[in-house]
């Protein structure tokens, strides 16, 4: 009961945390030491409208989880993990405006826990629970990649192409292997192709590297999202 309310709490937190930073677009330019100007890794600015589903989601679904499954003890498993996430993510937009890197840090953590609450979460009321979790989960998946990416060509560790491509690679491989172990959560896969497609439509559609890599990332990622649609 105590850990039901908690998440929801927390969950709220993380829904009206846009109120408090109203005016965040995203990291800045100048925020790195090589500014980071219109960043191959970073996908279109609409990919971001996304939030507004992942937070009402699972505001419902931790309503419901208050209100439904408070005694439900197939629920409790993931709710520590959630309630972690949830404490991070209300926190983030506030570092994010301030520091990149620790941005960058605070959203690993959000990822890694979401992934944890993820794994254990219950398969009833799927839309409740593990649906909504796995949307956010996916596209934590492929925002992580993204911060990762920024780091690395905003601190001239690599070329903004170079870093591009790297975390494009990596996450589609990371990515399709967690979704390849979620049975019947295609929308993990789901906001993974979203924020793939959208990093093409950055790119153009074109024929440079990083749009091909992103298409075809989503392409991997599509198969086995596909296959646990099928599984519902």
């Amino acid at each position: 009961m105590i850990m039901s309310l908690i998440v929801l709490v927390f969950t709220i937190a993380f829904a009206v945390s846009p109120l408090w930073v109203t005016d965040f677009g995203g990291f800045e330019a100048n925020q790195f030491p090589f500014p980071q100007i219109d960043p191959p890794v970073q996908p279109a600015g609409y990919a971001f409208a996304i939030w507004g589903v992942i937070y009402i989601w699972l505001f419902v679904g931790s309503l419901f989880s208050v209100w439904k499954r408070r005694y439900t003890s197939s629920w409790s498993a993931m709710r520590k993990p959630l309630a972690i996430s949830m404490a991070v993510g209300a926190v983030w937009l506030p570092v994010a405006v301030l520091s990149p890197v620790y941005a960058t840090i605070l959203i690993w953590i959000m990822l890694g826990t979401a992934l944890w609450a993820l794994l254990l979460c219950p398969l009833e009321d799927k839309w409740a629970a593990a649906w909504p979790l796995g949307l956010y989960a996916g596209w934590l998946s492929a925002a992580s990649f993204v911060a990762l990416g920024l780091l690395l060509g905003g601190y001239g560790w690599s070329s903004n192409n170079v870093a591009a491509w790297m975390m494009i690679c990596v996450a589609a491989v990371l990515t399709f292997s967690v979704q390849w172990k979620l049975k019947q959560i295609p929308t993990y896969g789901c906001a993974v192709i979203w924020a793939f497609v959208a990093i093409a439509a950055q790119n153009g559609f074109g024929g440079s590297g990083t749009s091909a890599l992103a298409l075809s990332g989503a392409a991997l990622v599509a198969w086995p999202t596909m296959l646990s649609a099928l599984e519902i």
